[in-house]
């Protein structure tokens, strides 16, 4: 099983650790991780990590997302989606586009958000999502976020379809409740589909079916570098003693000027985790690979 990133294209219906679980299965992989949750009702890219590439989704989960999403306005549900009962209706403003667009002007830039109970945030350990069901309603700390676009793709009288791209802890279903209050009434979440997770802005996406069917004609789905997901690091280049003192624990001098988190290839070229860099010149292990 190789080390890598899939970029799956996940289907609505499948939370995603469980279309997790089928790449995991189909690909035979030992270790599989995936990069920020969906909900079920969601679409598209969910980073997979794979093996040795599992212990850099945590730095992958520090990108910026793009989502493209539609508010069905004038009703409010308990979820903030189709999926909750409907909790509040309310009428519908007549609304042109420069109104919308005036009002989005309002939602760009760094902001705080309130985390909504329908969410996998953990309270004393239990998901919040559970508490939710359970008719309970707790305090959330409000969490900082920076939305960097936010435009319309098309609206209609009772309906508005948006993209956004956002930073990490952004909560779409909440952002559309927010702008469906700002547009004088009430709204939900109908449709979402994630674009894409930086840096994979461009990168084409495997299908469960198109994985499923290279697998059956024995042919192995393409598979990015473990390191182009962490690409924003400076890059230090090891000769063989000094890689494997960093293999076994040790700080070594670095050739180049850098600071704080670096990726780490020996003299070979290849990737094999992570370091941190000092001011003194000096680079330490943090999540180092097994090859």
């Amino acid at each position: 099983m190789r080390t890598g990133i899939l970029l799956l294209d996940k289907p609505l219906g499948l939370s995603s650790n469980a279309a997790l679980q089928r790449v995991r299965r189909l690909l035979g992989a030992a270790k599989a991780g995936h990069v920020g949750s969906l909900d079920p009702l969601a679409t598209g890219m969910l980073p997979i990590c794979l093996e040795e590439a599992t212990k850099i989704a945590g730095d992958i989960l520090s990108g910026r997302k793009c989502y493209r999403f539609s508010i069905g306005l004038g009703t409010r549900t308990t979820t903030g989606d189709a999926e909750g009962a409907v909790a509040e209706r309310a009428p519908v403003p007549a609304l042109q586009l420069a109104d919308i667009e005036r009002v989005l002007l309002a939602f760009g830039g760094r902001q705080t958000q309130i985390p909504p109970m329908f969410s996998a945030l953990k309270r004393g350990g239990e998901p919040l999502y559970r508490l939710a069901r359970a008719g309970q309603v707790v305090e959330r700390a409000a969490r900082e976020i920076d939305i960097s676009e936010l435009k319309v793709l098309s609206f209609a009288a009772a309906a508005l379809e948006l993209e956004v791209i956002c930073s990490k802890g952004t909560y779409v279903r909440t952002l559309a409740e927010d702008i469906a209050r700002a547009l004088g009434t009430c709204g939900y979440v109908t449709r979402l589909q994630r674009v894409y997770v930086e840096p994979f802005i461009c990168e084409p996406m495997h299908t469960l079916e198109s994985i499923a069917g290279a697998c059956a004609a024995g042919d192995y789905p393409a598979l990015l570098p473990a390191d182009f997901g962490v690409r924003h690091m400076a890059a230090v280049y090891l000769d063989a003693p000094r890689a494997q003192r960093l293999r076994q624990g040790q700080a070594v001098a670095a050739e180049a000027a850098v600071s704080g988190r670096v990726r780490l290839y020996d003299e070979a070229g290849r990737f094999f985790g992570m370091g941190e860099a000092e001011a003194c010149g000096q680079v330490r292990p943090r999540r180092l690979f097994i090859l």
